[in-house]
């Protein structure tokens, strides 16, 4: 009797605490002050314009670029922005024109349709200052939104590098000065979540000073492809 009793007071004091114990339900902070700070990673096909006559691009030419952005809202609804960013970019370019002759003396001379040959390609790597003015359909509550962002960026070449190769053997022509060091061009991208159409295109031209014959090369790059934006 006295176990039964010792134990209805104690089962009678665990009911009573848990009665005065209210559960707590994890509560969700939500931002309304959010920004739409992002990583980018692009994939885009290289074309050639303004091209002198008998320049041609047969195969693909492809190109990759990845940085960040900082969002900074400026109106009270947070759906436009400016972002400024930093990023780098790879673009290729297949096509017919030849660069032989040295580092200090390149040669640039168009391919023959009877010559032969296996390789012949440009390749820039550059570091690149973005900016651009968005408008987007977000709200703090959700991260899937329809977008437009256009802009310009800025680029600096780091490191470039030309190949050809035929049948008497590859020449091979880095750090190339016949290159616009500073290159720079508007973009434009949109879309609806992650995936979003891209273009960007080049106001200056990709060479300062070089020449085929008496002719001045001053071609310039159209890239179009594809944008991820992650948060």
């Amino acid at each position: 009797m006295r176990l039964f009793l010792k134990f209805f007071l104690l089962f009678s004091v665990f009911i009573g605490f848990a009665q005065d114990v209210t559960p707590i339900s994890p509560s969700v902070k939500i931002d309304s002050l959010y920004r739409e700070d992002q990583f980018y990673f692009g994939f885009t096909l290289n074309t050639l314009q303004h091209k002198p006559a008998g320049l041609t691009q047969n195969t693909f030419s492809p190109g990759f670029s990845t940085g960040f952005l900082r969002d900074m809202p400026i109106n009270k609804s947070r759906t436009v922005a400016i972002a400024p960013g930093i990023g780098f970019s790879y673009n290729s370019f297949n096509q017919n024109i030849a660069i032989t002759g040295s580092n200090q003396s390149p040669i640039y001379a168009i391919i023959g349709s009877q010559t032969t040959y296996s390789k012949n390609r440009f390749e820039q790597f550059l570091v690149e200052i973005p900016i651009e003015f968005r408008w987007r359909s977000s709200t703090y509550e959700s991260y899937k939104f329809w977008r437009m962002y256009s802009g310009f960026k800025l680029g600096y070449l780091l490191y470039d590098r030309s190949v050809y190769q035929d049948g008497l053997g590859k020449t091979i022509i880095t750090n190339n000065n016949n290159f616009n060091k500073f290159q720079y061009g508007a973009y434009i991208s949109a879309g609806y979540n992650t995936i979003n159409v891209y273009a960007y295109y080049g106001l200056n031209s990709l060479f300062k000073s070089a020449k085929i014959g008496n002719e001045s090369l001053k071609i310039n790059s159209l890239n179009v492809g594809i944008m991820f934006y992650i948060l």
